[in-house]
Order: C-alpha cells, then sequence, then structure tokens
C-alpha cells in the first residue's frame, strides 16, 4: 500500500526505539559540499592539511548502501523528500519536519541554503494525506533538535546557530498542552543538534556523549530512570550518537564508530554499520538523514 492510500491515522510516533515501519529519506542527487555548520566547515577548513575531497559517487553508493540495509535488514518501509536542485540538501529529513503522535510538525530552518527545505516537506506531507499538526514559527527550529526519548517524555535542544531559544520554548510547549514531560537544553554548537548528543537506543537506554552533556541535563535524564550508553567525545564529535535504532535489537551505526558499535554488540544487539563517511564530513550522520513517519508503539 502507497503513503497516499494509508489512512492518515496510520501515521506518526510516540517513541524512537521501537520497530520502525515507515522512514522518511531524501535522494542525494545534487549533493555538494557546501558551508552549512561547524561540522562541514571542519572538513573544509581541514582539508588543505588532511587531504579529503567529497566523491560524488561514493556519497551515492554510501547512501544506496543505507536505504538497502533498511529495506532488506529492517523490513522499513522508505519514503523520499522529491530532489530538488536549488535545496540541494533537501535530503537531510531529520531537520525541516518533525514527526510526532499528532502529526507532522513542519521547521523553520536557519541555514540560509536549507531554509525553504520547508517546501519540501509540506509537498510531501500533503501529496501523501500525512497529518501536519504545527508550524514553528518563534525563532528557528529544526528537528534534530526534537528527541523522543519514550512516550510521554521529549528532550529539546538549541544551540543557538541552528535551533533557537525561542523556537524549543514554542514547540515544547504545544508537546506540553498535550500533557506530555518536556525539557528543553542548550547545547554547544559543535554538535548542532541534540540528536548529535542523545538519541534513544532501547526503552529506557539512550546512546549519548556524558562528557558533552550538562549534568543536570543527565540527573534530569537519570531520575527518568534512563541508562547511557556512553559515547567518548573523539567519536561523539564525529557523529558517533547519531544512529537510528531500528528495533527488534537491530541498529543502524556507522563504520567510524567503532568503539560505540562494539560496545552495542557486547549488549546484544545487531549492529549494522555502513560507510557513511561522505556525509558525516559533510555535516550530518545516519539520524540525520532519517525522519521516522511509523513505528511501534513504545
Amino acid at each position: 500500500m502507497s503513503a497516499k492510500e494509508r489512512n492518515p491515522d496510520y501515521w506518526g510516533i510516540d517513541n524512537d526505539y521501537a520497530p520502525l515501519k515507515d522512514v522518511l529519506l531524501g535522494k542525494p542527487d545534487y549533493y555538494r559540499w557546501v558551508e552549512a555548520g561547524p561540522l562541514i566547515a571542519r572538513t573544509l577548513n581541514n582539508a588543505h592539511k588532511t587531504g579529503i575531497k567529497f566523491d560524488f559517487d561514493l556519497a551515492q553508493r554510501q547512501h544506496r548502501e543505507m536505504v538497502r540495509i533498511y529495506e532488506q535488514e529492517a523490513g522499513v518501509v522508505c519514503h523520499y523528500i522529491e530532489s530538488d536542485e536549488v535545496l540541494h540538501r533537501n535530503f537531510f529529513a531529520r531537520d525541516s519536519s518533525v514527526m510526532t503522535p499528532w502529526g507532522a510538525l513542519i521547521c523553520h530552518m536557519q541555514l540560509k541554503c536549507r531554509r525553504a527545505d520547508y517546501v519540501s516537506v509540506i509537498k510531501f506531507y500533503q501529496d501523501n494525506n500525512i497529518p501536519i499538526w504545527k508550524f514553528a514559527t518563534a525563532g528557528h527550529f529544526e528537528g534534530g533538535d526534537f528527541v523522543i526519548l519514550e512516550p510521554g517524555t521529549v528532550l529539546i535542544g538549541h544551540c543557538g546557530e541552528r535551533s533557537e531559544k525561542a523556537g524549543s520554548e514554542q514547540v515544547a510547549a504545544w508537546v506540553r498542552e498535550k500533557g506530555w514531560d518536556v525539557e528543553v537544553a542548550p547545547i554547544p554548537a559543535l554538535f548542532v543538534h541534540m540528536d548529535g548528543l542523545v538519541v534513544p537506543l532501547d526503552r529506557k537506554l539512550v546512546v549519548t556523549c556524558l562528557d558533552a552533556l550538562e549534568g543536570w541535563v543527565i540527573d534530569w535524564l537519570k531520575k527518568k530512570g534512563f541508562q547511557f550508553v556512553d559515547v567518548d567525545f573523539g567519536e561523539a564529535k564525529d557523529l558517533g550518537v547519531n544512529l537510528v535504532a531500528l528495533g527488534n535489537k537491530k541498529v543502524l551505526s556507522m563504520a567510524g564508530s567503532v568503539k560505540l558499535n562494539e560496545k552495542m554488540r557486547k549488549l546484544g544487539y545487531e549492529v549494522f554499520a555502513p560507510d557513511m563517511s561522505q556525509f558525516t564530513l559533510g555535516g550530518g550522520g545516519v539520524h540525520c538523514l532519517c525522519q521516522a513517519l511509523k513505528r511501534d508503539p513504545g
């Protein structure tokens, strides 16, 4: 059944760890490296020393392998934002919208090269009969800063360079109106979004870089009963935290997260770790590249 044919009530998530059924991706048909925040800036500013260069064909192969894992290893149905020569980074599907239990939240992105990405996702949701819940308007807000930890609990971030406090607080207020508990926290700009610091792996279990997370946030998570799979700073600054829980003890990680991947395997997870270097060097990991549209209830 196509997305358009499904009942609107089908869509929505109340967690980010239960079995993933449908995911929104993009197509990096016009991908290139441009100044777009601190992660890619580090790549570009050090290129004269590292010799690292963008390889379009390699990026396409890496993206296809990620899609193969979703479809063949986890049975996930993949949906796509339409590629656009002008909106050439819209395939980073995490940030232009957020899926919630109440429908999609359309975000207000700060980067000039991504500011109109909302056009792509509004078109996708409208074309596929997927309800739109809210539009972020009070300052910039981006989807990577919206982390559903479990049903009823959301952690929202802001670094200022991408999501701003006003935008994050607006979204938090809407979620609180639904009776959910929300915490809003500042994060270092180095990590861009909260999903560079905290991503759910399973029920009451999050992957995080404790060294980069504010102590009071760690205390809040502990009081909620969460346990941690800690990622060291070296891997975290290269987007090591930015993985996708597939459910059923499967996880989509990345080849560069060597120590984290070993930790998760020791915990009994089947870890898929494709090389996604053309994307991590270009500003986003596998979590940045997707937006969950449907998961099993948490």
